[in-house]
């Protein structure tokens, strides 16, 4: 591939790769608070019917009057959904017991709820009281705006492939900085939805646009390094989302800030260079020499200015796709690898939302729970990386999300009231569907060409955004039967992961960069393994014609049918 060996020549991995990648990853600090942030601005504190006239008085001091208001549910709490339609005064001195209150009359909460501010100062559901019978509402928002970040997926890959990287980057920049601004100053349930949906429209932009931007101006064998690295600051953007939750307590002021920051991320981008190899491949070779002498400059190569000229760079590009009918017949040839990286996508974010979006069932401090929850990706992306570059992309992948759904299940068998044990489970699982997750973007990016790359991204990440919208609705399957959640989402990750060995190894493979490297390199693989099992069929014959067996064929190392049957895999 002749890119890759231009990007050597104007210093491989430079000071501008290292600028670039540090830039262009810094707002991953800021996007697992965006995808997360429901967890703490939708957060649900202690709440019970507000009493008229009197709940002004029950304060922590004088909780035990709350007894002959509110009834008890089936722990033994204080109900959250009904209140007594008299005061029962007697049951403040009784034993909390469900046989002398039975039989009490009770009624809906019609003048509202008292919240407990502990935890959380405000959350919208203390804002707009989704709880009892709209306790689905909660859910709801998070769904909206993982709808948002799936119909970005699709906007912005295409236009992305349309208009360039750069441009569609800098926009969603602005416009999640502004919108994810404006839903702190939501006046209602409806008008903060909106907005959650259009800044998660930004937020597929500028994640699918900073992967390519990425991985088109780095060499091949520094991609599992950067990309393992870029997605430590997804991690440690949990952590921090932990702390920024816990310091402010306030559903406004949490969206203030951890998007006020975006201004600054959009000021700073106009510094990006757009991809050369889109720039070549859309006829625009003249910028695409421009950025790759700013790039030579930057790496302490100027001599480069010079030997780099247009020609030279459109022999190492090669073929390039002027025709927009290309691009329809490129989409039907590439159609496996699509349709299998769609199902691992969504398989993997299904998994990962499902266990990080709920933390409140676990009893731990749900900030505490955020920081345990974040800090686990460390080391589970060490490993990701270790195996990423000694045992390849598709090893990786299988593997991670096999281990992660064998942990979802394990959890199905540990009693409730084992709570630690069952957090330590879910953490390790919440771990490899990280490293999961680390392997399939890089994975994603390395399958299409770059003439349609971002098409390519924005239609697996589709899935991925339907499997986070669909995460949080399977947890309502826990009320008919607790196991229920736990088995979907293991089944689908034991799916993705047996699925995710039918896939073309990219380790140390050059980017390809139209539809004829990856048809080509089909063809390369196909010719030799048939000349691999005619060979090895002209060896057993020799060996059957001097007399000997196949034990004699094993011995000699010659495995037909077990080598054929694992390169084909």
């Amino acid at each position: 591939m002749g890119f890759a060996d231009l990007l050597d020549e104007v210093g491989g991995f430079g000071r501008f790769q290292m600028i670039h990648v540090t830039l262009l990853s810094i707002p991953g600090l800021l996007m697992a608070s965006q995808n997360l942030l429901n967890n703490f601005t939708a957060g649900v504190p202690e709440h019970h019917c507000r009493i008229p006239n009197i709940t002004a008085a029950l304060n922590e001091s004088t909780a035990a009057l709350l007894r002959a208001f509110i009834p008890l549910d089936s722990s033994l709490t204080p109900s959250r959904c009904s209140r007594y339609t008299d005061a029962q005064w007697h049951l403040i001195t009784d034993r909390p017991s469900h046989t002398n209150a039975s039989d009490l009359q009770t009624e809906a909460c019609a003048e509202g709820w008292t919240y407990d501010k502990t935890e959380f100062i405000s959350s919208i559901v203390s804002e707009w009281d989704l709880v009892c019978t709209l306790r689905p509402l909660k859910q709801m928002s998070q769904t909206i705006y993982m709808g948002g970040v799936l119909t970005g997926a699709i906007i912005f890959g295409g236009l992305s492939d349309r208009f360039g990287r750069k441009g569609m980057l800098i926009w969603s920049y602005f416009q999640l900085a502004v919108l994810g601004t404006f839903t702190a100053l939501s006046p209602s349930y409806v008008v903060y939805c909106v907005f959650r949906f259009l800044t998660g429209m930004s937020v597929s932009g500028v994640i699918l646009n900073a992967v390519s931007l990425k991985v088109e101006w780095i060499p091949t064998k520094a991609r599992t390094l950067v990309g393992t690295i870029s997605s430590f600051f997804f991690t440690f953007g949990q952590m921090i989302l932990a702390g920024v939750a816990y310091s402010l307590k306030d559903w406004r002021k949490i969206h203030v800030a951890v998007c006020l920051p975006f201004f600054a991320f959009f000021i700073y981008s106009w510094w990006y260079s757009e991809s050369a190899r889109w720039l070549v491949l859309n006829g625009r070779s003249e910028e695409a020499l421009k950025h790759l002498h700013r790039v030579a400059k930057i790496n302490g190569k100027p001599e480069m200015t010079e030997k780099i000229t247009l020609e030279v760079l459109e022999s190492h590009m090669g073929k390039t796709v002027c025709d927009g009918k290309v691009l329809n017949s490129a989409l039907d040839n590439i159609r496996p690898f699509l349709e299998t990286s769609r199902f691992l996508l969504f398989s993997t974010s299904f998994a990962y939302y499902g266990l990080a979006m709920d933390l409140q069932k676990f009893g731990v401090n749900i900030y505490l729970m955020q920081i345990i929850f974040g800090a686990v990706d460390f080391p589970a992306k060490l490993v990701a990386l270790l195996m990423l570059s000694f045992l390849g992309r598709r090893i990786t992948q299988g593997t991670c999300l096999l281990m992660s759904a064998s942990v979802i299940f394990a959890n199905i068998f540990v009693p409730k009231d084992m709570q630690i044990t069952r957090t330590a489970l879910a953490v390790l699982g919440k771990g490899f569907t990280s490293a999961s997750f680390t392997c399939i973007y890089l994975f994603t990016g390395e399958l299409y060409p770059t003439v349609i790359r971002q098409t390519g991204m924005g239609f697996v990440s589709t899935m991925a955004r339907i499997g986070s919208m669909a995460a949080p609705a399977v947890l309502i399957l826990d009320e008919i039967l607790p196991a229920l959640p736990s088995i979907v989402y293991g089944g689908s990750a034991v799916l993705a992961g047996l699925i995710a060995f039918l896939l073309p190894e990219t380790l140390d493979i050059p980017l390809p960069d139209t539809i004829e490297d990856v048809e080509e390199k089909r063809e390369k693989k196909i010719q030799s393994l048939k000349e691999q099992t005619q060979s090895e069929s002209v060896a057993l014959q020799d060996i059957k014609q001097s007399g000997g067996t196949c034990e004699e064929s094993k011995s000699s190392g010659l495995h037909p049918l077990s080598e054929t049957s694992a390169q084909l895999n």
